[in-house]
């Protein structure tokens, strides 16, 4: 009789019924354990208040000799009541009196055993379980037996159902097989009940399925009664019986088909269903019961999404049926769902609402954004708002709307048409092309029903609650759904160019929240208005930040968002409110990871003329906006919104010099190789730079700062040691025309490093570590030593030092030149009375002694040679001299006076 499909079901329902109830019994054998627990310690305290009561002829034998104890502490029922006065007189009560009063308490039961749970449970779950199957095994027995045709089997099976329905229903009509205190668990009618409604349910699909007897209609509407009845009887049995059911009903379309689906029909059934499980979840509190149910019926929203023809209508009506009935019976607080205390945002309650507006949005998608699934959604938004409005539990909707509106025209913007829209009237000047969507009106006219309602039902919303999460989620839908709305409309519309309607709508935005954020600063002080204000004022700036966007093209955009930053700063100290100053910061960030896009700014249309080009206005306007910013942020206080702000100021301001160095020695060709040009020039601003922030740093105490100046003075010397001496030297690699004899590239390139380098050690001096300082100092030797040198070979050379052989003569000057250097070091340390100098000195002098010795006693010859070491020692006699006659006599001591005799 029964194939594999029939037996399959059956044996799910069964197992699915079974485990339910299990799971129940788990949880009531916890509680009847910690029930027992408690149990025992009360007896256990009573054994201890109370002495073991006596036979009555010791307590008169004893009462007399009884000497007056301090009694133990009490309960504070027993210690109410006065304790008996025993006297001499009194006589013993009657015995048996006395002998139930001094009775001892009962002891407590002890928790089941193994072999209790497997004789009062366990085997009633079994048992039921074998009901079910026995019924099913019978009936294919009687097929394989060929005992009975198919219509007496059918029959049969209905007739096995009715019994065990009515078998559950008597049993707990009688106390005394429903009510067994050994078997609070072991639910015996709600077993008889599961089983009768398994077998049912499988007796109606084998006379549809298997036999051909019932016609679709037929089959789908005894089954929906079956699942129906089976919610009504879990009012009586319990939450079992309820995950059946619920299971059954929302699988009886599933095992009900055919090849044309009536989708009015199977969501008018599903309405059915739904409303009468939200009830059941509603009168008896099962939350896991309205989840289960929303689950299902989302799932019932995916047939039919997919087909060519989609039926929007009964999918709409789906989605609008099931958060009206969620709103009625779910919603905690509002029309006929559970109590909540006030200002209390409820999962279940937020996410019954937002798992319906998935769906409409859903059919939305699907149904390529058709007008009537477009109002549909409408509708289940601007019910959320009302919902949520007046209940506080749904609050959490909010987001979930806000959300899949944005998806909603988002999807729309990225269509694989972007190209197509209509607007009333025809195009705006700047919109973009001619427009032959018919979609766009209507989605315009959402876009302005949501803006108008998330923002004004969010500003309206503030103060209406004593808890500060409600009108913080009110606030943030309020700002970032018009937001959202406005770039997707912008994206879709104008194509992501520029667009001055688009502009003005974001400054009206703009407006809007500027507004309502001065109004909010008005007010008294309510929980989570100071959040709310902060996200209207965020709101404010990004709209303004928007409107820049969508009416500037490349660097201007740069050079607004810039100011945008600076004028965040400035309201910040206007209006203290503490969002502000991190604004002012992501500002900066969105500007700095805006080079990072394109470091020209504006592409190749920088330009070619040096300094006022585009770089100077897409970097130096964003630096000395940032650097105001930070001056304005500083007086409020040192913080990482702040230091953000300090580190773009300082950022751009080093950008700014390397890029218009760079544009100035390429020629406005930005990929062109560096060259010795603007080597020496990136080491020289950058020092420069350095040398101020260590002067700044001095008086801001910044650790921007610090470490900026730190990070310029490693920047240059690597592009001194890799640039300016090895890969750009012109007497190494480069050949380079250096230029004129003394005004030249070699000034520039290491003669102005070497002082810079000076200056910057001096800088820093006593106020960073000595080997920092003496590195630099040591970095200023290093490369006025080597412009010596390039000097001189560009006498000898030309302006190009790379080729041609090194003369004795050029040799011989070295040395001079060099002994020169010390002489003049050695002169500036004694006038100055400098020991870094005269260090300096030492070290070029004990460098041309290793070259006379090295160097010159092998490559020069005849006179040079004798020169070379003529003079060496002339000016190392003289330094002696030097030495002995005015250092030491300047630190020899005064002589002691001389003392009479």
């Amino acid at each position: 009789m029964f194939d594999g499909p029939f037996d399959v079901f059956a044996l799910i329902i069964a197992i699915v019924a079974v485990l339910i109830a299990i799971k129940a019994s788990s949880q009531a054998a916890e509680l009847r354990r910690k029930l027992n627990t408690l149990e025992e310690m009360f007896y256990a305290q009573r054994r201890v208040v109370q002495p073991p009561p006596l036979m009555p002829a010791q307590v008169q034998a004893e009462a007399p000799a009884a000497a007056p104890v301090e009694p133990a502490p009490l309960a504070p029922e027993i210690e109410a009541a006065p304790p008996p006065l025993v006297t001499e007189d009194v006589s013993p009560p009657p015995l048996a009196a006395s002998t139930e009063a001094a009775a001892p308490p009962p002891l407590p039961a002890p928790a089941p055993g193994f072999e209790e749970r497997l004789g009062t449970r366990w085997v009633v779950w079994i048992g039921g379980l074998a009901l079910a199957l026995g019924g099913f095994f019978m009936v294919r027995y009687s097929i394989e037996a060929g005992l009975v045709g198919p219509g007496v089997r059918v029959f049969l099976g209905g007739l096995f159902a009715a019994a065990l329905l009515g078998a559950g229903e008597w049993s707990r009509r009688k106390e005394s097989i429903s009510n067994i205190a050994a078997l609070p668990i072991a639910n015996i009618p709600a077993i008889l009940t599961a089983a009768g409604t398994a077998v049912a349910f499988a007796t109606i699909y084998a006379a549809y399925a298997l036999y051909g007897f019932l016609v679709p209609a037929t089959a789908f509407v005894l089954l929906g009664i079956v699942a129906m009845g089976t919610l009504a009887a879990a009012l009586l049995h319990g939450p079992a019986l309820a995950g059946l059911g619920v299971v059954g009903a929302f699988v009886t379309p599933v095992l009900v088909s055919s090849g044309k689906p009536d989708y009015w029909a199977l969501y008018i059934y599903l309405a059915i269903v739904t409303a009468a499980s939200f009830g059941l979840a509603r009168i008896r509190l099962w939350r896991w019961l309205a989840v289960t149910t929303i689950a299902f019926a989302v799932l019932w929203i995916f047939p039919g999404l997919d087909a060519g023809d989609l039926q929007v209508a009964p999918h709409a009506f789906h989605a609008i049926a099931g958060f009206v009935l969620a709103a009625l019976l779910v919603v905690c607080g509002f029309m006929f769902g559970p109590s909540i205390e006030d200002g209390e945002i409820e999962p279940v309650s937020s996410s019954s609402l937002g798992a319906y507006l998935f769906g409409a949005m859903l059919i939305v998608l699907s149904s390529e954004h058709a007008d009537l699934a477009l109002i549909a959604f409408t509708l289940l938004v601007g019910g959320t708002l009302l919902v949520a409005w007046r209940a506080p539990a749904a609050t959490g909707a909010l987001g979930a709307a806000a959300a899949t509106v944005f998806i909603v025209f988002a999807e729309w913007a990225v269509r694989a048409n972007p190209d197509m829209l209509v607007l009333p009237g025809g195009p705006l000047p700047g919109v973009g092309p001619v427009a032959t969507d018919s979609a766009v009106t209507l989605h315009l006219v959402m876009a302005a029903i949501f803006a108008a309602g998330f923002g004004v039902a969010g500003f309206l919303a503030q103060g209406r609650s004593n808890s500060a999460i409600i009108p913080v989620v009110w606030s943030a839908a309020a700002v970032a759904t018009p937001i959202a709305i406005l770039v997707a409309l912008y994206a879709r519309i104008a194509h992501l160019d520029r667009s001055i309607p688009f502009a003005i709508l974001a400054v009206l935005l703009a407006a809007a929240f500027g507004a309502a954020t001065e109004a909010l600063t008005r007010r008294e002080t309510r929980p989570g208005l100071a959040t709310s204000t902060a996200l209207f004022a965020t709101g404010t700036l990004g709209a303004l930040a928007l409107a820049l966007t969508f009416a500037l093209e490349k660097g201007w955009l740069t050079i607004a968002l810039a100011l945008m930053s600076l004028g965040t700063a400035w309201i910040s100290m206007q209006r203290p409110i503490p969002v502000l100053r991190r604004l002012a910061a992501i500002f900066a960030a969105i500007v700095t990871a805006r080079i990072g896009y394109d470091p020209r700014i504006v592409g190749d249309a920088v330009g070619t003329t040096p300094i006022f080009n585009w770089l100077l206005w897409g970097y130096g306007l964003p630096a000395a906006s940032f650097w105001g910013a930070s001056i304005f942020l500083r007086r409020q206080g040192d913080d990482p919104a702040l230091r953000v702000v300090e580190t773009a100021a300082i950022l751009f301001t080093a950008l700014l010099a390397f890029m218009e160095i760079r544009h100035v020695a390429t020629g406005g060709n930005m990929t062109a190789t560096p060259s010795l040009l603007e080597c020496a020039l990136q080491v020289c601003v950058t020092l420069a730079m350095a040398i101020g922030l260590e002067r700044l740093r001095l008086r801001s105490r910044s650790i921007v700062h610090n470490a900026g100046a730190v990070v310029l003075t490693v920047i240059a010397g690597l592009i001194s040691v890799f640039g300016l001496l090895i890969l750009e030297n012109p007497w190494l690699f480069s050949s380079t025309n250096v230029g004129g004899l003394v005004f030249n590239l070699l000034l520039l390139g290491y003669a102005l490093p070497a002082v810079l380098m000076l200056l910057l050690s001096y800088a820093v001096a006593g106020h960073r570590s000595v080997a920092y300082a003496n590195t630099i100092a040591g970095g200023a030797l290093l490369f006025a030593l080597t412009y010596v040198t390039l000097e001189i070979r560009r006498f000898y050379h030309g302006p190009v030092l790379l080729f041609g052989g090194t003369t004795g003569a050029e040799q011989y000057t070295y040395s001079i030149g060099w002994l020169g250097f010390g002489v003049l070091l050695l002169g500036v340390g004694i006038l100055v009375n400098s020991e870094r100098a005269r260090l300096a000195s030492a070290a070029v002098i004990a460098l041309t002694i290793l070259k006379a010795f090295v160097i010159d006693m092998s490559t020069l010859t005849g006179v040079y040679r004798a020169l070379s070491f003529m003079c060496l020692g002339v000016v190392l006699v003289a330094i002696g001299w030097l030495y002995q006659r005015i250092l030491f006599r300047r630190q020899a001591p005064p002589p002691a006076p001389q003392t009479s005799g």
